[in-house]
């Protein structure tokens, strides 16, 4: 079960409310502040109090020893019409770091980012297959290049390591050109714990299209919606669905796994959707053209032109993410449907504008067609949502208490 899932299940109750004036619950009162800081931008201390049901005291007591260790600054103060201004209070920057971590299975990407979810250092890097040794010295020389960047006196706020990794990554060998050999070295590799060695930092797990999808909704779209559909385009197709402000994984973290969708049929044979608008799809295309696909994940926001493959893709993909729109719709009523991926912006606009146009010709009687828009966070979505992770954790009250 993955750590995002594992909050899931403890916390999935919790709300924004019932502050408790107890100082042994003084660490939950201290996330319900942040947590609400963070959902509402800058608060006053008696705007804190009133949201959360803490006493005005508890809450200037908290504000203080938050704004003491940095967590909070002030804003400017807001005068009212009588008594004192208030001053709004919002997160510092700088006051926690993380780490993001994406696996894929062409590429990994490694992230820095700020308590606001600013992505300040990025480092790529391009393999034909995952290998855990190599990877684990990505992340170990990536850590150590990525705390460098910080000023010393803000190295120590680190909060972990995020990863973002497709589960059961040993299944996929053939798909991208690896042995069996190779690849079986996932096979039961404690990712997680590798790296919490490796850098000395916590480290936290979670499926890379899950991650993706909570990055959509915390720092993206996504923000608009309470409930939507998430899909992203990366070597493999993958996705997430949010209901009600927070990211569903499952009780395996698989929920929303578009991928295994069945949305065709040749030969009598189901055609799932991970088989028609993938990444890998489009690089096969090239290659039977005598091109090098490496590029597309080499460079993920820059293909240059690709006439004719592109164009065929993208066609086949809008038909099929149609299909499976439908079909996720007529489950469960969402209202929107947000598509992202690992590739270029202008390549995402064209996806979303094909499929609008293909949804708009199918027969979606019995349902209310979903808005189809553009993600915003493109080719480091996994990574982002990993580094969220640790501020999730050690900071804040619940999963959904950075949803919105």
């Amino acid at each position: 079960m993955s750590d995002w899932n594992l909050q899931n299940t403890a916390l999935l109750h919790s709300g924004l409310r019932g502050g408790s004036n107890q100082a042994r619950v003084r660490d939950h009162n201290e996330r319900l502040v942040l947590s609400l800081v963070r959902r509402n931008g800058s608060l006053s201390k008696a705007q804190i109090a009133r949201m959360s049901g803490l006493s005005a005291q508890t809450a200037t007591v908290i504000m203080r020893a938050l704004e003491k260790e940095k967590l909070l600054l002030r804003d400017a103060p807001v005068r009212g019409k009588v008594g004192q201004p208030s001053v709004p209070m919002r997160l510092n920057p700088d006051g926690v770091y993380s780490i993001g971590l994406k696996v894929g299975r062409r590429s990994a990407d490694l992230v820095l980012m700020d308590f606001i979810g600013k992505i300040t250092q990025r480092l790529h890097v391009a393999y034909s297959f995952p290998d855990t040794i190599e990877i684990i010295n990505f992340v170990t020389a990536g850590v150590e290049k990525l705390t460098q960047s910080l000023p010393e006196n803000l190295r120590h706020t680190i909060a972990g390591v995020g990863i973002a990794i497709p589960f059961e990554l040993w299944h996929w060998g053939k798909h991208i050109g690896a042995s069996e050999r190779r690849m079986s070295a996932w096979k039961g590799f404690d990712l997680k714990d590798a790296i919490s060695k490796a850098t000395g930092l916590p480290s936290y797990l979670e499926n890379d299209a899950s991650a993706a999808c909570g990055a959509e909704l915390v720092l993206g779209n996504g923000r608009e919606f309470d409930s939507f559909v998430y899909l992203y385009i990366g070597f493999f197709i993958g996705g997430g669905i949010v209901l009600n402000n927070h990211v569903v994984s499952g009780p395996t973290g698989n929920a929303g796994s578009f991928g295994a969708m069945p949305v065709d049929k040749k030969d009598n044979k189901n055609i799932p959707l991970m088989d028609i608008a993938s990444i890998f799809v489009l690089a096969n295309m090239l290659v039977k053209r005598g091109i090098d696909a490496k590029f597309l994940w080499e460079s993920p926001e820059n293909w240059g032109n690709l006439g004719e493959p592109l164009e065929l893709w993208i066609a086949q993909i809008a038909q099929a993410l149609a299909t499976a729109i439908v079909s996720t719709c007529s489950v469960v009523d969402f209202s929107a449907v947000l598509i992202d991926g690992g590739c270029p912006k202008d390549v995402r606009r064209r996806i979303v504008t094909a499929t609008k146009d293909c949804l708009s010709k199918m027969d979606t009687t019995g349902i209310q067609s979903p808005q189809v828009l553009e993600g915003s966070i493109g080719p480091s979505a996994p990574a982002t949502g990993g580094a969220i992770l640790p501020i999730v954790s050690r900071y804040l009250i619940n999963p959904t208490a950075i949803y919105n």
